[in-house]
Parts: C-alpha cells; structure tokens; sequence
C-alpha cells in the first residue's frame, strides 16, 4: 500500500530575510485553503500574527499534487536587529488546520520550540560556496552546516548570519541514474505537469520514458543532420574536457517535470523517502555504473535531514551558473546562436530557467518577478505546460542579479544572461557580464564603504589556469577547458579592472566566488596608489566536489613558480596594476590551493577585517592565513 503524500514536499527553505523583509520558501501537495504565519523576536515578542493575503502568499501550481509557495511579508517598521526571530507557519487543509512544527518537528534543533533565526545589524559570520553533485565521491560539506548552527545556536557570536550559494545548485546537465530515475518516479508521485515540444522524437514526457534512450543515453536524443549537428555538439559534446577531467551528459534533464523534481530532492529527504528506485528501464550496459552510482545517492541521501533543518534556520541567498542550467551556458556567441536556434535545445535551456526562477531566483527578490508570475500564471495552471511565450519572456529578462541591504551590502551579479559577446569570432569566450551591466554594478558598489560582490567566477583566477585556458582559446576550443573566467574577454576584464582603481569604489571589497571545484584566497591591492580598496577575494568550491587531486597539485606548484607576487610574469597580465597575495591555508605546507568538499566561512569584525576558512564535510577547519 502506498504511503500517504505529506504536505510539505520540500523546504521550508527561508530566504530574503532582512529587517525590511521575511521570505520562506515551500513545495507543498496540496494548495491550502489559507496560511498563517506568526513571527517573534526574542527582544520584542510577537511581531506578526496574521492569515495571509493573497500578496503575502502566492502559490505556482507545477503539477496536480506539487505546488510551489512562496510567504513574503513587508513590516510597516522595520524589524529590530541583533535578536533572534523565530516562525511557526499555520496551513488550513480540507477544513483542518495544521501547523508546520506538527507536520515537520525534526527542523527545530535541541531546546527550541520553533525554527528560527539571527538577524544581525553587522554582518559577522557568512557561509558560503557553490558546486553541489549529488554522485560526486565526495562528501556533502553542505550538511555540515546544520553542525554549525546546533554547536552555535545560542551564540550570537558564533552563530552564522546566512548562506550564499553561488551557483551549481544543481547538475541539470550531469545527473546519476539513480537521481533520474528518482525524478521520475517523483513526477509520476506528484503528477507533474505533461509536456510536449518541437525538434526531436520523443516530443513530449511520455515517449521520453519509453524510448531506449532515456538513461545513460540522452545523447543521441537530437537529430544529427549537418544543420544541428554544431547544435549537437555544442549542447552535449561539448562538457568534455580533457586537460580538467571528463563529464558527460548522458542524463542531461530535459523536461519541466525533470527540472522540479530534481530541485525537490535536493533539499529534502521526504520525497526520497515515497519512493523506490529500481532498474527497471536501465540498460544492461549500464547496470553496474548505475549500482556504483547508486551507492553514491544513497549517502548523499543521508545526509539531506540535517540541509532541511539548516535551510529552515537560516538565510539562503543563491545565483546560478552554468550546471543550473546546462554546462558551458552562454560561453560563447556561437554557442548560443547554435543552441537558441534549434526548438529542443532552447527548451531544455527554457525549463532549466523557469525552474531556477521558482526554486531559486523569487525567493531572492520577490518583487522583480511579481509581473512575470502574474502573465504567466495561466501556463502552470493547466495540466499541459505549454510554455513558448514564458521562455522567450525570460531568455530576454535582466534582473536575474540583486542586492541584500545588510552591513556590508551584499551585491550578487548575474555572469551568465548579460553576456559581452565577442564581435570578432563567434567561438571566442564571452565576457562574464556586458558593457551596460557592468555600469549599472558600479552604481550599485558607489556610496558604500563596504560591499560583498558575488560572482560565480572568481575576478582574479589562478593565473595558470587562466594561461592554459587562453591557449585553447586561442586555437578555437574555449569549451574543452571551461574559458570562464574574467580576464577571457579584453572589455569585461578591463571594465571590472577599472572599476578597482576607481576613487569611488568602496575601502572595504570583499568578492566571494566559486565554480573552479577547489578554493583559495586572495588579497589584491592596487600596484601604484596609496589608500586604494582592500579587496579580499574568498574563493570557495564546492559543497560537493572537488577537483582532479594530481593535476591541481602541478597546477598549484607552477602557478607559485610562474606567477608569484614578484614574478615578471606579471607585467603581462591584464591585471598588471594589481598586486595579488594568496594567503596560506594553514597546515598544508606551500599549498595555496585547497581540494576538499567544504563550506566557506568570511568573518567579519565591525572594521570589516576579513578572516576566512574552510569547513570541510567531517567538520575539521583550515584556516587561511595573511601574509606579513
């Protein structure tokens, strides 16, 4: 006999959460007749204790039994700061009321009656990373963080403030059979949405999952005809990359319905639980791959009880990259015109956004999408999803970046969407981010003292890396070596540059990154001003990953040779007005390269000082020293 579907599908997840605002995200099984929400603060008592409204509370239906929810609540004053908040959510169910400590009393932690949460008036203590692959070997460091609140809960100074993810959330683009088949027992569960599209057979959710392709071999899934074959290639070929490590798509995510599934069961262990992965469908090849994987899953499994309570205890703020969505997105212009022109591609790329805009993107900044929710509610309420118009709607959407009004301000810009394309060749990488939104960043980072910029990538990569990925450039295969890195393209390197040196620019820069699957510290200073910007870039990466461990030791050895604060080298770099330092990750000899599964920590004092370390997945801590 079936087990009965519970209510809370996944999170709750809280997100914007600021003294002018309270975010929470859900998925939820049914819509609920009404919500209610009740906030305190620990200095101030109950603060909110009210049934929604329908601005408060909206709902995205994505299937019969799977609704996307998200709480939003303005105050008339601001909230008090330097307090500890705690919520309990109400929902009325078919004339039953239930509340979300009933439903879900695992997310409260020892001694607490309720989820909840420090709001703090100066930032002091931000976690941080990217890069989370359910089947990497890898542990989930992102676990770890449900550790570090329980050890701190009480403690207002070691407590963490909030979480900033990045990018990669999730591996649409490289995905275990077990995980897939999973997704489509969950979407079958949940009833998610049918879809049909253009451009390939299959075309729509059902003769997917009857074709011989469907696992391990998605691959072969597009037509091959000299039309689409650069398409082809581009689109699925192209995530190998021989000098990193080798990466495929075999089980690339296709479908609205795969998309959602996959975010519900990255954070959250309910729906894992309702369902039973077997290898039916698998194909007898693949069968042992599929076993080792599963063993991976499981583990990964495991540990996603303690990322639910974490999530539901403090703020999460994220940013896509290109595994969001799919790999090497918007690398170059001729990726795009080869991936945009044909239906199926651009539908894949199409779901992949709509599904980070519901899971990722509304909890962020609510109220840039409150126009998009509203003339395209009609695309989810039906049981075909049929959304053409929507994804030529967000292809063309710009607000994708945001800012976070704390102490420091928090600025997280979009590398992916607001492309500089290159005008000379078409397989030459793209800037990170264009001439116009690169102006509308320093707008942003003037008047302030102290900013967080978030950017997928790291600004200052390590430069060896950036060498050889320029050589490969250079010869036309900038997606072999994943060419993603600010000082690919010679205007938004410049841009980003300048913006460094310019008297403006905030005293206190801390830049935090990820993507490259190990992390780094950098101080970077400007080579012939005094009393210019203390910039600190924190790169940390990732939560579950981790680089080739032989190849990033050749790689850390030569770029200390080549490229030291005092190598000549340096001149002929684009960053040749700055100095770089990388602090010393303590307890790994000369090593400034750290490879292991880890959350990123920043702490801050009230002079913005910036100490850093790593977190790693059994808890053990490295901390990065500044050189003298």
């Amino acid at each position: 006999m079936p087990k009965a579907l519970p209510l809370i599908l996944a999170g709750p997840v809280l997100r914007k959460c600021t003294k002018d605002c309270f975010t929470v995200w859900l998925a939820l099984s049914q819509r609920p007749e009404s919500i209610k929400l009740i906030l305190s603060a620990e200095s101030d008592g109950v603060l909110f204790d009210q049934i929604l409204t329908e601005a408060q509370y909206q709902s995205v239906r994505i299937g019969k039994k799977a609704f996307i929810v998200l709480l939003s609540i303005n105050p008339d004053t601001p909230f008090p700061q330097d307090t500890f908040f705690d919520y309990q959510i109400g929902f009325e169910v078919d004339g039953q009321s239930k509340t979300l400590t009933e439903l879900l009393p695992e997310l409260c932690y020892d001694k607490q009656e309720r989820p909840g949460f420090y709001l703090r008036s100066h930032l002091k203590k931000v976690i941080h990373g990217s890069c989370r692959k359910p089947h990497s070997e890898s542990k989930d460091a992102l676990a770890e963080l449900d550790q570090q609140i329980a050890k701190h809960l009480l403690d207002e100074q070691e407590r963490p403030d909030l979480i900033i993810m990045s990018g990669d959330q999730i591996y649409a683009d490289d995905v275990a059979g077990p995980t897939l088949r999973a997704i489509h027992k969950v979407a079958d569960l949940l009833e998610l949405s049918h879809e049909s599209w253009d451009g390939s057979n299959p075309s729509d959710n059902n003769s997917l999952l009857d074709d011989q392709c469907c696992y391990y071999k998605r691959d072969e899934l597009l037509p091959k005809n000299k039309a689409n074959q650069k398409m082809l290639d581009l689109f699925f070929g192209g995530s190998q990359k021989p000098i990193f490590t080798a990466r495929f798509s075999h089980n690339h995510l296709i479908t609205m319905a795969e998309m959602m599934a996959m975010y519900l069961l990255m954070w959250s262990p309910t729906l894992w639980e309702l369902v039973d992965i077997d290898e039916k469908c698998i194909p007898e090849e693949y069968i042992e791959t599929f076993r080792d994987e599963l063993t991976l899953i499981d583990d990964f499994v495991g540990g996603l009880q303690a990322v639910q309570r974490a999530f539901a205890n403090i703020p999460v703020y994220m940013i896509f990259d290109d595994h969001d969505v799919t790999d090497d997105w918007n690398l170059t212009r001729g990726w795009e015109e080869a991936a945009y022109q044909h239906p199926f591609s651009k539908r894949i790329i199409g779901n992949a956004l709509v599904a980070y805009w519901l899971c990722q993107g509304w909890g962020n900044n609510k109220t840039v999408f409150d126009e998009l929710l509203e003339e395209s509610r009609e695309v989810f309420e039906e049981d075909t999803y049929s959304p053409e118009e929507l994804i030529d709607k967000l292809l063309y959407f710009r607000e994708w970046d945001y800012t976070v009004d704390t102490n420091p301000r928090i600025i997280v810009a979009d590398t992916r969407t607001n492309r500089w394309r290159s005008e000379s060749s078409s397989n030459n990488p793209s800037g990170l981010m264009d001439w116009e939104a690169l102006s509308d960043l320093q707008q942003q980072l003037i008047h302030n003292d102290s900013v967080i910029l978030v950017s997928a990538a790291p600004i200052f990569g390590v430069k060896l890396v950036e060498v050889i990925q320029r050589i490969f450039t250079f010869f036309g295969k900038p997606l072999l070596v994943d060419a993603e890195n600010w000082m690919a393209h010679n205007g938004s390197a410049n841009v980003i540059l300048n913006i460094f040196m310019h008297t403006k620019t905030p005293q206190h820069f801390i830049i935090l990154s990820g993507d490259v699957h190990y992390s780094f510290v950098y101080d970077v200073s400007l080579r012939f001003r005094e009393n210019g910007p203390d910039i600190t870039q924190v790169t940390a990466s990732g939560f579950k990953n981790t680089f080739p461990e032989k190849l990033l030791n050749v790689f850390d050895i030569l770029d200390r040779a080549l490229y030291g604060r005092r190598s000549p080298l340096n001149f002929f770099t684009k960053r040749r007005r700055m100095s770089v330092r990388s602090r010393k990750p303590e307890g790994l000899g000369r090593r400034r390269l750290v490879n292991d599964s880890s959350l990123g920590v920043l702490l801050l004092n009230k002079d913005n000082d910036v100490e850093t370390e790593v977190i790693n997945a059994s808890g053990k801590t490295t901390r990065f020293i500044r050189k003298e």
